[in-house]
């Protein structure tokens, strides 16, 4: 593709590189930016180095948070008996969006996947169990909501074996979700009731 700058081709590289994005889409963006007010893009410049520079996360559970503990966290409406363990922030915007779980979180960062080289010491595994001992006598119960995949399942299978120490209920999210699917991806309802619907995990 022919670009009439080098700015603008340079702009696009960048911008193409964000997920789902292609250079088609990317060029209409910059396009359309060219045409906005010169301070509609330094607002968007300003708030993406914010983004960078300012965000934190949780000491607690590892979410995104403008402070050093999030809403969630430091929340006196949440029931604090119960940890619900994600991949990501994006499967815990999902949950709450249910409106149906009240419980804390706790992000792991990813999932355990030799393939891509990331092992139990890559992930926030650490954190969750001194986080449990330290709150042994107020944690009673363990939910893995992490996407049914092989993944997901070794994950949960590694934190069984680690969590029995601590003589916690451990529970899953009922299997309304498709194997092999995103947790991200899965509707508001089915997700809900999955939460709601959760059983004892079982290690085989």
């Amino acid at each position: 593709m022919e670009y009439p700058s080098r700015l603008i081709e340079n702009a696009v590289g960048e911008i193409s590189k964000l997920p789902g994005i292609g250079k088609k889409t990317a060029l209409r963006l910059v396009l359309h930016l060219l045409k906005e007010p010169e301070g509609t893009t330094a607002e968007l410049t300003e708030a993406l180095t914010e983004l960078r520079t300012k965000i934190k996360y949780c000491k607690d559970c590892h979410n995104i948070s403008d402070d050093e503990v999030c809403n969630i966290c430091a929340s006196h409406r949440r029931d604090r008996s119960i940890i619900c363990v994600v991949e990501d922030t994006r499967d815990v915007l999902a949950i709450e969006n249910t409106a149906q779980y009240t419980g804390l979180y706790h992000i792991l960062g990813g999932v355990i996947s030799p393939i891509e080289g990331i092992g139990p010491s890559e992930l926030n595994i650490d954190q969750l169990l001194q986080r449990i001992e330290n709150n042994k006598n107020e944690v009673k119960e363990v939910i893995f909501a992490l996407s049914p995949t092989m993944e997901g399942d070794t994950t949960a299978f590694y934190l069984t074996k680690k969590l029995r120490q601590f003589g916690v209920k451990i529970s899953t999210i009922a299997r309304g979700i498709p194997i092999g699917g995103e947790l991200e991806y899965t509707d508001e309802i089915t997700l809900g009731r999955s939460i709601l619907s959760r059983t004892a995990y079982q290690q085989d």
